[in-house]
């Protein structure tokens, strides 16, 4: 493996120099060093211009963790909750709620489509629920779903949002000030190592935790509402990943959110120019295709074409998830490696391969 590899993937992403020096510095015992909690509470303050001005808490564990610690922390056996999904990851939050014994109903669009408005509308009109999940960008396809009429839906209705943001937050805008729980994760656009779940929770949200017990421990969300502030965690938290985190957060933070979303809408625009000129069709349509991935159609070629381009090239990309894995190729294009120059020498490569 070459040191000039590039891992065009959509997460975990390529971890800028400054990140990975900024993870080698001594480890301070996150337990008992007060400085340790003063820079935590800093972190999230630096949080808040990105998730928003809600609760931060960054949680030890990848982004899936987030997903079940807001099902672990916010359903208890009595709750029916409305999982929103047109993809893998909105689907998986209904097995989340079953297992922790909450009623699942899931209102499912089909992969490459929009969420089905009118099918959430008349789901919220014919029951009562306590909490909706739902994704904003669906990786596995590069779809970005429009959260804005949704939300507008579960307020109106009173309903707890949970959005998955786990690869838009930071790369493109996210409506956080509609959403309860927002959930994000280092390895996306913020371009840090794997290993730590970011969740912004309003005041409902912590409403609903408080209210009942929950069966989980790890994933109890309710001890770090007052935690750095008591200075203690719930367990020995990750100081090298928060470290690392803190340097990617500086960066995106100096660069300007505008100029970083900016920056993920000329990467995508040109990597479907590019994947236009060699043919290649999207799997959603443009105008459904999230600015941080793009997943591209290639009928039962998508492992060999994946496996040439490493091999020869030295580009590293994802394939489709279920279904699609022989179908699809994803080309991340966010945090760190949302630049032209990076696109262009990944589509150099694929239009090589494809002849």
């Amino acid at each position: 493996m070459s040191d000039d590899r590039l891992r065009m993937t959509p997460g975990p992403t390529e971890v800028p120099a400054d990140v990975r020096e900024r993870m080698a510095e001594p480890t301070p015992n996150p337990d008992v060093e007060p400085e340790f909690f003063a820079f935590y509470r800093a972190l999230t303050e630096k949080l808040e211009a990105i998730h928003g001005d809600d609760d931060i808490v960054v949680l030890g564990g990848e982004g899936i963790l987030g997903l079940e610690a807001a099902v672990a922390s916010l359903v208890e056996s009595s709750d029916r909750v409305l999982c929103i999904s047109n993809g893998l990851y909105g689907g998986g939050f209904g097995d989340f709620v079953e297992m922790y014994g909450g009623d699942a109903v899931v209102c499912e669009s089909p992969w490459r489509e929009p969420l089905d408005l009118a099918a959430i509308e008349s789901h919220l009109e014919d029951g009562a629920f306590d909490v909706a999940t739902m994704v904003h960008c669906e990786t596995p396809t590069g779809v970005l779903n429009d959260l804005e009429p949704v939300l507008g839906l579960c307020d109106d209705h009173d309903v707890i949002t949970v959005v998955d943001a786990v690869s838009s937050l930071g790369g493109t805008p996210v409506p956080t000030d509609r959403i309860d729980v927002t959930l994000g994760a280092s390895q996306k656009c913020f371009s840090a190592p794997p290993g730590l779940t970011v969740c912004s929770i309003s005041d409902r949200a912590w409403a609903k935790i408080e209210s009942f017990e929950t069966d989980s421990l790890y994933t109890d969300l309710e001890p770090w509402r007052d935690a750095a502030d008591d200075e203690w965690f719930p367990y020995t938290h990750l100081s090298s990943n928060l470290y690392g985190f803190d340097a990617a957060t500086d960066l995106l933070l100096e660069e300007g959110l505008e100029r970083v979303f900016e920056r993920h809408d000329e990467a995508a625009t040109r990597c479907r120019e590019r994947a236009d000129d060699l043919g290649l069709s999207l799997y959603p349509d443009g105008a459904q295709s999230s600015p941080t991935v793009t997943a591209l159609e290639i009928p039962g070629r998508a492992v060999s074409v994946q496996q040439r381009l490493a091999d020869h090239h030295d580009i590293v990309l994802a394939t489709g998830l279920g279904d699609l894995a022989e179908d699809v190729l994803r080309v991340g294009h966010m945090g760190h490696n949302a630049r032209i120059d990076r696109v262009e020498r990944t589509m150099d490569a694929l239009g090589t391969v494809l002849e």
